[in-house]
């Protein structure tokens, strides 16, 4: 019986865990849930998996009765004593502290958090090494990729290959993509996601994050990692190894199995509750380039990365604040990655090497981006 603590559990992320958890409760049982600001679904979460630890990071009317409030309700969870697993399901730069205390803790982390990585990736994978915690991807792409590289020397590995759905936009014009909003962003072809994470899709500015959270994940130059566009979702990342042969995850578009695995890694526990694939039906399964010049966030994403220092940092505030602006409707589509973009141009070369660093980076970061006149 392992005790899970779930950050963001009344996301998208956080609720799929909890129907995972909820079919196995020989296994696991819910210690601390967290919320952002849904005080209604936390408190009939409450009711339902008796944690002993819940928090509300922003104060809301009708919290839960003796539930902490405040963000440092996120490092107490994830350093709660009886949380042996920390799924963390934050959405942005906000979950950072609350993976790295959890790893200071030796646990293991199930990361949803990307932007973890991003930030802090150097900082994270020392804190696994020195405190024998692991974070193991809850991403569907590296989760994907975790599958296919079990048992296998890393000196193997010839190259990552991610997949991206392409999101609503894949086949849009670049004149109409200047007239996109948000509603047209929000309908994404395969997945059901939170709203910044769809957009993020639509973009393709996750596939720049997920570069760089698999760049850390697995040790691979950022030269070795690839991306292409499935628009039909089934293949969630491959691996080509050094003698030519290529391993593929396949699996239809549902967080849970991934979230699953990373619950149980490196074990697989039944599930019959469980979608299956039905190859017949899924077919055709199709592959395309990344139409990079008219999706300009990816190679942002790439280029910062590379870049290193706090040159991540920078792009995930400034890409969670402009996508932020886009949905409140005072930035264009395009103006995304010229937000981001402007941000790398004046603040790209601050330094990264401590925490402070890069949250500093992070703030700066945003703030650009808010005083930006809407385009």
């Amino acid at each position: 019986m392992r005790g899970v603590a779930i950050l963001g559990s009344t996301g998208s992320i956080g609720k799929s865990a909890l129907r995972v958890l909820e079919r196995h409760p020989d296994r696991f049982r819910v210690v601390a849930l967290t919320a952002r600001t849904n005080a209604n679904l936390l408190r009939e979460q409450i009711a339902r998996f008796r944690p002993q630890y819940s928090g509300l990071v922003t104060a809301a009317e009708g919290a839960p009765q003796g539930c902490t409030v405040g963000e440092h309700c996120l490092l107490e969870a994830a350093t709660h004593p009886g949380v042996d697993i920390v799924l963390n399901a934050v959405v942005g730069a906000a979950g950072t502290a609350a993976t790295l205390a959890a790893l200071r803790c030796g646990k293991r982390v199930a990361l949803a958090n990307k932007e973890t990585l991003v930030v802090a990736g150097h900082l994270a994978m020392r804190l696994a090494r020195e405190y024998g915690g692991e974070i193991v991807p809850v991403d569907s792409e590296h989760s994907a990729i975790l599958q296919c590289i079990v048992g296998q020397p890393r000196s193997s590995i010839a190259k990552l290959v991610l997949t991206a759905s392409g999101g609503p936009f894949r086949d849009w014009s670049v004149d109409r993509l200047r007239r996109a909003t948000p509603e047209d962003a929000l309908r994404h072809p395969t997945w059901d996601m939170g709203r910044k994470i769809t957009v993020d899709s639509a973009t393709l500015a996750n596939k720049g994050l997920e570069v760089i959270e698999a760049h850390y994940l697995f040790d691979v130059p950022y030269d070795a990692i690839e991306v292409v566009v499935h628009p039909q979702s089934i293949v969630h990342s491959l691996v080509e190894f050094v003698d030519g042969s290529v391993l593929a995850q396949l699996g239809v578009p549902s967080m849970e199995l991934p979230i699953l695995f990373a619950l149980t890694f490196p074990e697989r526990l039944e599930d019959f509750a469980m979608p299956r694939l039905d190859l017949i039906r899924s077919s055709p399964l199709t592959f395309e380039a990344v139409r990079l010049d008219d999706f300009p966030a990816l190679q942002l994403g790439l280029a910062a990365g590379r870049r290193g220092g706090a040159a991540p940092a920078v792009f995930n505030a400034a890409n969670e604040v402009a996508v932020a602006r886009f949905l409140d409707g005072t930035l264009s589509f395009p103006g995304i990655p010229m937000a981001i973009e402007s941000a790398l141009e004046a603040l790209g070369d601050l330094p990264g090497e401590s925490l402070e660093d890069v949250m500093a980076a992070d703030a700066e970061a945003r703030a650009h981006v808010r005083g930006m006149p809407a385009c």
